[in-house]
């Protein structure tokens, strides 16, 4: 790549970077929530969100300048302009039901931002940043990123398992979710299989917390429960018919303990369901966006997490078909098959016991 490309390709990343962090701010602010009960001039949204009016004269601008906001009604006043939110604008940045909804991404991006001294110094120490060191807006922003995902697909992941999907179908069944999060793959397990009970394990204290009312505002805490633990020693009592670890594995310090646990608790005729990212089945140089957005991730994110945990693996975002084969081997499985489901970000692993 020449010189001159570099640059414009820098800047021009340096424009994407700076309006993201700008959609950050107005979704923290509630600025989108507003416009979205319709057209607003600068004063009308400071007053309707408590923000000063210069700023939201300033940031209207920004927004629509950017593509993302359009103007309703222009003036020679740039206090009296009113800006207005496209309903597909509004839909993917609020509306956390839609399968197109990222709301939360900006916010992820922010936080990463802001723990981005602490990476550094974990570079230079060989140590890691803990996770909830990331704080809220990373948690939400996996949390809320995946739940359309799970809403929309998960049904049909386990289907690409006929002899599961029907067990889970005909009658109780019990599931057992390694690196829950926030529990949006636990509850949308409950809802495809009204008749399963789906427990989730996770080592974040604030994940499990919100995870739990997550499933109660759902109607589901009778039969979705949570606990904090450890992956690789979960403590979870009896045996499962489906152990799920979802885009989790990757993340894990101790990634064939964790599977082997899984592997200890499943009942006779049971197996594992592993989804993780949809990487090049070799290293490869230049990537394609998914390969690039995965190694971001892993350096700022993945790997300093990890590594805060342990470094008996320290596997990183970008988690390969044949290293998940490999793991899979090592805790005692008898086979680790790749399923015919088509995804965009994911690959999907059976992993059957000996």
């Amino acid at each position: 790549m020449a010189t001159e490309e570099i640059t414009e390709r820098l800047m021009a990343d340096a424009v994407t970077t700076i309006e993201m962090l700008n959609l950050a701010l107005g979704i923290r602010l509630g600025l989108y929530q507003a416009l979205a009960e319709g057209p607003a001039d600068a004063r009308a949204l400071a007053k309707s969100t408590g923000v000063h009016p210069r700023y939201a004269r300033e940031w209207l601008e920004q927004q629509s300048v950017s593509g993302v906001l359009t103007v309703a009604a222009d003036d020679d006043d740039p206090y009296a302009r009113a800006f207005a939110l496209p309903a597909d604008v509004g839909e993917a940045l609020l509306d956390d039901e839609s399968p197109f909804f990222v709301g939360t991404l900006p916010g992820m991006v922010a936080s990463i931002a802001e723990v981005l001294p602490q990476v550094a110094g974990a570079f230079e120490s060989g140590g890691g940043v803990p996770y909830a060191a990331y704080g809220a807006g990373t948690r939400h922003g996996i949390g809320g990123l995946n739940r359309p995902m799970f809403r929309a697909g998960i049904a049909d992941w386990v289907a690409a398992m006929p002899d599961l999907a029907a067990r889970l179908s005909g009658g109780p069944g019990k599931v057992l979710d390694l690196g829950c999060g926030t529990g949006w793959s636990a509850i949308a397990l409950a809802e495809a299989f009204p008749s399963v009970s789906v427990h989730g394990i996770d080592l974040d204290e604030a994940s499990i917390e919100e995870a739990s009312g997550n499933a109660a505002g759902r109607g589901l805490g009778g039969r979705v429960t949570f606990a904090l633990g450890d992956a690789a020693e979960p403590g979870a009592g009896g045996r499962y018919d489906m152990v799920c670890v979802f885009e989790a594995l990757h993340d894990m310090a101790d990634p064939v303990a964790a599977l082997r646990s899984a592997r200890d608790m499943l009942a006779p005729g049971g197996a594992v369901l592993v989804g993780d990212e949809k990487v090049a089945e070799h290293f490869t140089a230049p990537g394609d966006l998914v390969e690039r957005l995965n190694y971001a991730v892993s350096v700022l994110h993945c790997l300093p997490a990890t590594r805060a945990e342990g470094t008996a693996v320290e596997a990183g975002t970008v988690l390969r078909p044949a290293i998940v084969r490999a793991y899979a081997e090592e805790a005692g499985y008898g086979s680790c098959a790749e399923l015919p489901i088509d995804h965009d970000l994911w690959r999907f692993y059976r992993l059957d016991p000996a």
